[in-house]
């Protein structure tokens, strides 16, 4: 049952948010993350699956309970290809479409005592040129499958070692001011249907092979939003505002 008035809805047209619009499809606008933070900061959305680090820079956004995209492991989608040792990484080109990977990634290096310039990727036909790249989504699948010179490092995987907490990369975010008591049970349910009909799901895409989404989709990605995930994301946040060099609020989740 849909709430007694429609909300407008931006989702990532990624991969790893196949079950998460499952039944909404028709209703859900599809971008990249960086254009749903944008579009949720001018209230041209109501609620939208956006990148963390932009669900923590605003005191008066609110994410839906109990879903997400998250990785507990190597996460493939999220990771930086780099040609010269990490610590010796001056300068990083970030995936434009990126938001919260660029905090990931400074937190990670930062961690390390590495702090490198982190530039805008100006054009995608460029990735091989530079010494190191952040790249997420589909075209850090494709680039893993064929990196040439470059070697990856996965970022859900460095933030797994490096705590022992689930990483969450993606959550439902409500714009300020707005109310709906029954937007989130309806994202659940529309999370429940897509991981419940998963295996099929899988099977009609047709990027990839059929067992590289299967194993991304049932190894790599999950979908909940719990009591582990919920730690690890208060983590980032503590550390985020240590090296992020931005202002982090306390996420404020809501049914």
């Amino acid at each position: 049952m849909k709430p007694p008035s429609w909300p407008r809805i931006g989702s990532v047209s990624y991969l790893n948010a196949l079950p998460l619009t499952c039944g909404l499809e028709d209703r859900v606008l599809l971008t990249v993350p960086a254009r749903l933070a944008e579009l949720l900061r001018q209230g041209d959305l109501d609620v939208a699956l956006v990148s963390i680090t932009e669900a923590l820079a605003n005191r008066d956004y609110q994410v839906v309970d109990g879903v997400a995209i998250a990785s507990a492991g190597p996460v493939r989608s999220v990771l930086l290809a780099h040609r010269v040792p990490l610590a010796r990484i001056q300068e990083v080109h970030c995936d434009p479409a990126s938001l919260s990977s660029v905090g990931l990634l400074r937190v990670l290096l930062g961690e390390r005592g590495v702090r490198p310039a982190f530039r805008a990727l100006a054009d995608y036909g460029q990735t091989r040129s530079h010494e190191a790249v952040l790249l997420i989504g589909d075209r850090a699948l494709d680039f893993a499958l064929d990196p040439g010179g470059h070697d990856i490092w996965d970022l859900g995987g460095a933030w797994f070692e490096a705590t022992g907490l689930p990483f969450v990369h993606a959550a439902w975010t409500l714009r300020p001011g707005f109310r709906d008591a029954g937007l989130g049970a309806v994202l659940r349910r529309a999370r429940d249907e897509g991981v419940a009909r998963l295996e099929e799901l899988i099977r009609v895409r047709t990027d990839y092979t059929l067992e590289f989404r299967r194993r991304y989709l049932t190894e790599n990605v999950r979908f909940g939003l719990g009591v582990a995930e919920k730690e690890g994301l208060r983590r980032f946040a503590g550390l985020l505002g240590r090296h992020g060099g931005v202002e982090v609020f306390e996420p404020r989740f809501v049914e």
